[in-house]
């Protein structure tokens, strides 16, 4: 069988995962993971449908019955069931939604093949917190993005405001430093930086020295 190269970038939210993935992704022609976007799809499904989140096989079964869309252009398209849910996928009420269901190990179980089917030629470029060390362990090229808690704060403020949207820095810093936390010690699938990942940290660094950086490494 011909190899698939797969590209891992890992790393919090905030680090700018996202934006280096798809310019990555588009300069070399490959497929794209947003393994995020599966969560935070899956988030909004149990929401709409009012599952209680502690009642962990309900969100297997939302998990189970959900179809979705990923359209990648110059921006990421996710529909949900046939509905466009981009809007709602980037708000701080769907990403600890996420995060708190991303920890369990069944629903984890039931994603992890869609992640795995993106995989197909000419190669996949796959964003997320542990696709370097669970999804895709044998990735050739593994990269680890990250950036101080304050930094990704900055940066998340600046887009909600930028989209008119109210904001207070001080709780995003709270929430993204309680996320961290809660990734980090979470018994599935920890956020952690595979062992054979190259270490990037943007907190200083444009996102073109970034893009640079990992292309590098994959060439």
């Amino acid at each position: 069988m011909m190899t698939i190269p797969v590209l891992t970038i890992d790393g919090p939210s905030g680090a700018g995962k996202g934006t280096v993935s798809r310019a990555v992704a588009k300069q070399l022609g490959w497929h794209y993971l947003d393994s995020g976007s599966i969560y935070r799809s899956l988030a909004i499904a149990v929401l709409q449908q009012q599952t209680e989140l502690s009642d962990v096989a309900a969100v297997v079964k939302v998990a189970e019955a959900m179809q979705l869309e990923f359209e990648c252009g110059d921006e990421l398209i996710v529909k949900l069931n046939g509905t466009d849910i981009t809007a709602q996928l980037g708000t701080e009420t769907t990403g600890n939604t996420a995060s708190i269901i991303a920890a369990y190990p069944d629903v984890r179980q039931v994603l992890l093949q869609k992640q795995k089917d993106f995989k197909k030629l000419p190669g996949l470029v796959a964003d997320g917190r542990d696709m370097g060390t669970v999804v895709f362990p044998d990735a050739a090229s593994k990269v680890f993005l990250t950036a101080s808690a304050d930094e990704r704060a900055k940066r998340r403020y600046k887009q909600l405001i930028e989209k008119g949207i109210s904001a207070n820095l001080d709780r995003i810093t709270q929430e993204i430093e309680a996320r961290d936390k809660r990734d980090q010690e979470r018994k599935a699938a920890p956020l952690v930086a595979a062992k054979d990942a190259l270490t990037i940290d943007s907190s200083n660094l444009n996102i073109n020295q970034v893009i640079e950086a990992v292309l590098s490494l994959v060439r």
